[in-house]
Parts: structure tokens; C-alpha cells; sequence
């Protein structure tokens, strides 16, 4: 999304980042990539779940729940515009 921005913006286009990481940990995120849009702090992955994308991932043949990271279009009356 980060380097993307200036053509969202050249669109009229918000972008919003949300993470079940507490806003301390997006902070240090933030400072570190220079990303240029707010992020917002999901730790109860209620947003996560609402939108399809909190639940069982694998890696090294262990299960576990986390986010499958999604980009989403929302217009102004809260539709899903795309995915």
C-alpha cells in the first residue's frame, strides 16, 4: 500500500492499515517503513473476522490463527467495492 499511496490519493482513495498488533508495536512498524496512511489496532480481530480474513494458517507443519493479509476497496456507504 505504501508505494501505491500517491496513485490511491491520485484517486481519491484512503488507505487505512488495521493489525491485531497493539498501536506501540504499529508505531515502531510505521517509523521503521515510513508507511504514510494510519494504522489501527484490531486486537480483539473482531474487524479481522467480520471481513473473512482471521483464521487457520500453517507454517512449518504447525497450525495456528492469524491474519491472511487483504486489501479491500470500501466506498463511501461502507461497501465492498472490490477485493
Amino acid at each position: 500500500m505504501r508505494d501505491a499511496l500517491p496513485d490511491l490519493e491520485r484517486m481519491g482513495v484512503m488507505a487505512l492499515g488495521i493489525s491485531p498488533d497493539p498501536p506501540e508495536v504499529q508505531k515502531k512498524f510505521d517509523q521503521k517503513f515510513s508507511l504514510g496512511f494510519p494504522l489501527l489496532s484490531d486486537a480483539d480481530h473482531k474487524i479481522a473476522t467480520a471481513y473473512g480474513v482471521w483464521g487457520e494458517k500453517k507454517m512449518y507443519g504447525k497450525s495456528f490463527m492469524g491474519i491472511t493479509r487483504s486489501a479491500f476497496l470500501i466506498d463511501v456507504e461502507g461497501n465492498i467495492s472490490a477485493s
